[in-house]
């Protein structure tokens, strides 16, 4: 999954851009070194880039002027960008590859499709939106748009489905990356929509503040703990999707377990953080780290392994000091080193799955 995708789904579907044409710009392949990968989408208006990247540069500014181009006549268009050129030509690309890329200025007509598909990701639920693609002269095409709950059955007969495998579809959902899948004329640009991997704060102090921010702007779902109103509130943390008033532990027991939660440990002192600790240690995440110097958390671990809340395995998977070491100091610096460890994680469990 595109992890900036659902951001782009959101403006498609917001009643906000109902009055402004938009035009979404796809890669659908990608031979070679590209700049992007299949899925990444961009949004264009009249004035230029909305939201989104294709990959900038030279790949950007050729769908830019596709873009323009089917503003004005209206034609979706499958357009073919090489990205090579002479390395004295500054203006050029020497990526080498190529990217095939969707240019549709219909949008607008597939707004409930958007809706749908927006619907399922603030409750969850994993789904795929596939966009038909049909040739038609030069470089222009019909595109057809639809969303397809996971475990929805595929009626006969589906303008959009009915020609599809719906094991081509399953494969997709489960492999969680955007593939074109059909022949020349006919095709099927299937991309999933997956629940963004979820962050969970406990603590909306300083530091808790800042990694929520950064947490949100690199695509996580975030979740923000405190048990005092006058921090776990929109106010204090604006970037947060949801903030929770409660006592760490209770609140940390109520989250539905999942591998893609990441647990960030930063209260304000040494009890608190065992109590979400203890809360979260055991269970079914990609991550758990917790904020402390060298010494804390050596005591906290004698503290844990003796009274029996962890075994030494599960204790080993603790992130404790949490972040990676870049020296940090400040709050800012400390919300960076930890937001690096995140991506890390997540990077590194997405290349697990790759094939």
């Amino acid at each position: 999954m595109i992890y900036s995708f659902p951001k782009l789904l959101e403006a498609l579907a917001s009643g906000r851009r109902s009055d402004e044409a938009l035009v979404l710009a796809t890669i659908v392949e990608a031979e070679g070194s590209t700049p992007q990968v299949v899925g990444a989408s961009a949004l264009f208006s009249g004035a230029g880039l909305v939201s989104g990247t294709v990959g900038g540069g030279l790949l950007e500014a050729r769908v830019g002027s596709a873009a323009a181009k089917a503003l004005a006549d209206r034609e979706p268009r499958l357009i073919s960008v090489r990205l090579d050129a002479d390395p004295s030509d500054m203006e050029g690309a020497i990526c080498g590859g190529t990217a095939r890329v969707l240019v549709d200025p219909g949008v607008g007509a597939a707004r409930g499709v958007f809706e749908s598909a927006v619907e399922g990701f603030r409750k969850r639920r994993r789904g795929t939106l596939v966009s038909r693609i049909v040739p038609g002269h030069g470089d222009t095409v019909a595109v057809e748009r639809g969303w397809l709950p996971a475990g929805a059955p595929i009626l006969p007969g589906d303008p959009v489905f009915g020609d599809v495998a719906p094991g081509l579809l399953e494969e997709a959902l489960a492999a969680g990356r955007p593939r074109l899948i059909g022949t020349k004329d006919r095709m099927w640009l299937v991309e999933p929509v997956l629940p963004l991997p979820r962050l969970i704060i406990a603590g909306a102090g300083h530091v808790g503040k800042a990694v929520a921010q950064l947490g949100s702007l690199l695509d996580f779902s975030v979740t923000v703990i405190d048990d005092r109103a006058e921090f776990a509130n929109a106010a204090n943390v604006p970037e947060a999707d949801e903030i929770v008033m409660d006592e760490f532990d209770q609140a940390i027991g109520k989250i539905e377990d999942s591998p893609d939660n990441y647990f960030v440990i930063v209260t304000r002192g040494h009890q608190k953080d065992a109590e979400a600790l203890r809360a979260a240690i055991g269970r079914k995440a990609a991550y758990i780290g917790m904020i402390g110097s060298k010494r804390k958390i050596e005591l906290m671990q004698c503290e844990f392994l003796e009274s029996g809340w962890a075994t030494a395995a599960q204790w080993a998977g603790i992130h404790a000091p949490i972040g990676i070491d870049i020296g940090s100091r400040t709050v800012e610096e400390i919300a960076v080193s930890i937001a690096a460890e995140l991506v890390r994680v997540r990077s590194e469990r997405a290349e697990a799955v790759r094939p």
